[in-house]
């Protein structure tokens, strides 16, 4: 027997799923004095939790006969989320398959109807949120009067959710002789109060080192300016080109926006917050476990509980509002013995925070500059010639076709379109700015390109109060005045008009097509108004005093009017200018 302290039954599941040896959260909570005990176990995230309290259970659950036939539940789980509980199912599905186990599962967005006759027809285990189960409790639909073992999943974050209320309400309606399981990351005054007014003697369980970091995650911190943001987020995508990739946002709408200026990339993006809908979420999970999406974008409540074994990188976008956020977002990967990546985008204004926040959290992170296009493209030629030198089963119309390719081409030109057609469907790497003040500075003091020491200026009619974006300013540009992206010289977006520089010598040229182009099929684009003007004043009066201080509180983060040396990260709502 390969697992010898395990009932017979969850041994064989163990096996057939392809455990070799026991997490020490797994092994600690079925020990000889773990056994029959409430239990308050702290552990990381991917450290098998789901696992353990499901084998903490199983003598309250299993008897010498095995299980009971299915009627009022034996067992609880309560989680958190809808996704963490959803996951928690579908791990004790297989744990307890062997063994007959019936297990109905209760969460909000899903079809309350439907979990009543799931509840009526007799359960043995009820996986659920704590605002679902107290509705099925006060409806009489949900009987605890036979619980033997309830367990608090992530006990410390739905305390944070606000359940305290729902959770008192539940556990004061089961047996006082049931076991109480308490799992939490974190152990807070409210959590040690809780265990102590609805357990008895519990065995404190911890197997949280004294570095709180996973020892599974290698952590990065990546200095950014604060409007190159989204620029870095896109290189680190095409740095790592991980399996599956997890981006965390602190609101609906920067998600909302960041997705979808992922798929205008070309990344196969999916995303998950507040406002999506169970069946969109399910389907957005799906997409990432069947490998038809690559990215998630997501809120931390929405991400709370997900398991994706393919997920190697996690990208904190905007910066965590705390240690702990920063833990439970990272440990999203590195689970189960796995290496996982986890990279924190920091505004370099907000460098000292950050490093005060992992040193709470006791993590040792690697500060390092967002990747460059070299560091891209240097990347991308070596795992394209590994993936084009892997050997692959030919069938005969691969064959045929192949023979007909070497039949009217060199082997060279071959390989050679074969390469650039692995590469056009890459998204294209961004160029980017140093992330330091100094960087910043000489930047915006070098206002001009080669080949733009003489330009006319000239302005247009939109600004930031229309969401003015150079994204689609700079194609519209081309359009209306016939030129190309590289007779445009720098963009400045105010709040009601945006200048724009064009040298001198394509001037005339620019303005008569403008003239032109004006009206033509009252599109909204033609509607804009551009016209030749002065030096914006902003432009002046940099040039009196130098280099620009450094941006006040508000200016070039997410929303932010801050200088532009790019697309600002993200807007409030959808854009309203015209789109190219």
């Amino acid at each position: 027997m390969t697992f010898p302290d395990v009932t017979p039954l969850l041994a064989e599941a163990l096996t057939a799923h392809g455990y070799t040896a026991l997490t020490p959260v797994q092994s600690a909570v079925i020990e000889t004095g773990a056994k029959g005990r409430d239990l308050v176990v702290s552990a990381q995230t991917g450290s098998g939790k789901t696992v353990a309290f499901g084998l903490a259970m199983a003598d309250e659950l299993l008897g010498e006969s095995g299980l009971p036939q299915a009627g009022a539940p034996l067992a609880l789980v309560i989680a958190p989320t809808r996704e963490l509980a959803l996951q928690v199912s579908r791990e004790l599905m297989w744990l307890y398959a062997k063994a007959g186990a019936r297990i109905a599962t209760c969460v909000g967005g899903m079809d309350p109807s439907k979990e009543r006759r799931a509840l009526s027809y007799g359960a043995h285990i009820v996986v659920g949120t704590p605002g679902r189960l107290r509705d099925h409790l006060e409806r009489g639909a949900l009987d605890l009067s036979a619980m033997r073992a309830v367990v608090l999943d992530e006990a410390d974050e739905m305390l944070d959710m606000g359940f305290r209320e729902d959770l008192e309400e539940i556990l004061d309606a089961t047996p006082s002789g049931r076991r109480t399981l308490l799992f939490s990351a974190t152990m807070p005054k409210p959590i040690v109060a809780l265990a102590r007014r609805y357990q008895h003697e519990a065995v404190r369980i911890s197997t949280v080192g004294e570095d709180r970091g996973h020892g599974d995650i290698a952590y990065q911190a990546v200095t950014v300016a604060p409007a190159q943001i989204e620029h870095a987020v896109v290189n680190l995508l095409r740095f790592h080109e991980a399996e599956t990739a997890m981006l965390f946002c602190a609101t609906r709408d920067n998600v909302r926006h960041l997705h979808a200026t992922l798929i205008e990339r070309g990344f196969a993006a999916v995303a998950l917050s507040g406002e999506h809908s169970q069946s969109e979420r399910n389907n957005a999970l799906q997409a990432l476990r069947d490998r038809r999406a690559r990215v998630c974008v997501a809120t931390d409540v929405a991400a709370r509980g997900i398991d994706l074994p393919t997920l190697s990188l996690v990208i904190h976008v905007e910066i965590p509002r705390d240690a702990e956020a920063l833990q439970h977002r990272s440990g999203r990967t590195g689970r189960a013995g796995k290496k996982g990546t986890a990279v924190i985008v920091v505004p370099y204004p907000r460098r000292k925070r950050v490093e005060s926040m992992l040193r709470g959290a006791r993590i040792e992170a690697e500060w390092r500059e967002a990747p460059t296009p070299d560091d891209i493209r240097r990347n991308d030629r070596e795992r394209l010639i590994a993936a084009l030198l892997t050997p692959v089963e030919l069938d005969e119309e691969d064959r045929e076709i192949a023979a007909r390719l070497l039949a009217e081409r060199s082997p060279e030109d071959i390989a050679g379109s074969l390469v650039r057609a692995h590469r056009a469907a890459m998204p294209a790497p961004e160029e980017l700015i140093a992330g330091t003040h100094e960087a910043q500075r000489a930047a915006q003091a070098e206002r001009h390109r080669p080949g733009f020491e003489d330009v006319v200026w000239f302005r247009m009619d939109v600004g930031r109060r229309q969401n003015a974006d150079a994204r689609w300013i700079l194609p519209l540009l081309c359009r209306r005045g016939h030129i190309t992206r590289n007779e445009v010289g720098a963009i400045r977006i105010g709040q009601g008009e945006t200048h724009f520089q064009v040298p001198t010598a394509v001037a005339r040229k620019f303005a008569d097509a403008v003239k032109r182009t004006a009206g033509i099929d009252g599109d909204d684009e033609s509607g804009i108004t551009i016209e030749q003007s002065e030096a914006p004043r902003e432009q002046a009066r940099e040039r009196r005093k130098g280099p620009p201080p450094k941006p006040h509180r508000g200016q070039g983060g997410p929303g932010g009017a801050g200088p532009r040396t790019g697309p600002r990260v993200f807007h409030k709502g959808k854009p309203k200018g015209p789109r190219s």
